[in-house]
């Protein structure tokens, strides 16, 4: 039988961000959702990925999202170097979490590659699930979708099972600012020299928000080792759509990673 899971709150810049720790050794395992995700959202991967490495987990909610305190509109076009560089590191020097080991998808990802490109020395290896580092045709057209099926389906009463009250304020802030960047052409490749730590980069090579021409550019443009791992018959949410596929090539990575 599964067990109920525990949540907990940290004050962050002003907010209080609800977020769930696994058990397990150091170093942590920092999981950064997507950008309409949550701590539930996730599923069991979290706890997988722990279970087989043996290392510990922190799930959190970004401001806006699941539990956490709602967002403030609208968001800043840098809102993602703002999470990298201001808000998770203050939640992890609150919660002491030293260099820890980050995993991120989508947006998280890369928020991950920015915090690991601002605090080299403070990550022991990154591993991104459908980053993004600049912003491609297929994503533009995959964020005018979304916020149609938003309007005209039942997807935000699906999103309101995870999000609450935060729904409609989260969607808007998600959706309204990529796609106000999207015309400026966006992007981060200039950032990813600075990471020295060892980085997987991961996407489904059926992935709707964006081409494996990010993982390839990820692995070309850091400094440290990097891997590549794209997954066929798979879309933007590996950590479900592939689950066990991910998790073993995560845990193999780490494996090594963490021993050098």
């Amino acid at each position: 039988m599964t067990q109920p899971k525990s949540y907990a709150f940290a004050t962050v810049g002003g907010a209080r961000l609800r977020y769930r720790r696994v058990a397990g050794a150091d170093p942590v395992i920092v999981f950064l959702h997507e950008g309409l995700g949550s701590i539930t959202q996730w599923r069991e991967f979290p706890d997988a990925l722990c279970a087989r490495t043996g290392l510990g987990g922190l799930v959190y909610e970004r401001r806006g999202h699941g539990g956490s305190d709602p967002v403030i509109l609208p968001r800043p076009d840098d809102f993602l170097v703002a999470e990298a560089e201001a808000v998770l590191p203050e939640l992890l020097a609150a919660l002491g979490i030293e260099r820890p080991v980050l995993l991120g998808h989508s947006d998280g990802g890369s928020i991950a590659l920015l915090y690991a490109a601002a605090y080299p020395g403070r990550v022991r290896a990154c591993i991104t699930v459908a980053a993004h580092v600049f912003l491609e045709p297929a994503t533009e057209s995959a964020l005018a979708a979304a916020g149609e099926a938003f309007a005209t389906t039942d997807w935000r009463q699906k999103l309101e099972r995870h999000h609450g009250a935060n729904t409609e304020a989260m969607f808007r802030g998600w959706n309204e600012t990529w796609r106000r960047l999207a015309p400026r052409g966006w992007s981060m490749v200039d950032r990813l020299p600075a990471i020295a730590c060892p980085v997987l980069a991961v996407q489904g090579l059926d992935d709707e928000h964006g081409t494996p021409a990010q993982v390839e550019t990820i692995v070309a443009r850091v400094s440290g080792r990097a891997e590549a791992f794209l997954i066929p018959g798979c879309g933007h949410s590996p950590h479900l759509q592939a689950r066990d596929a991910l998790t073993g090539r995560a845990a193999e990575f780490l494996s090594r990673a963490i021993a050098a």
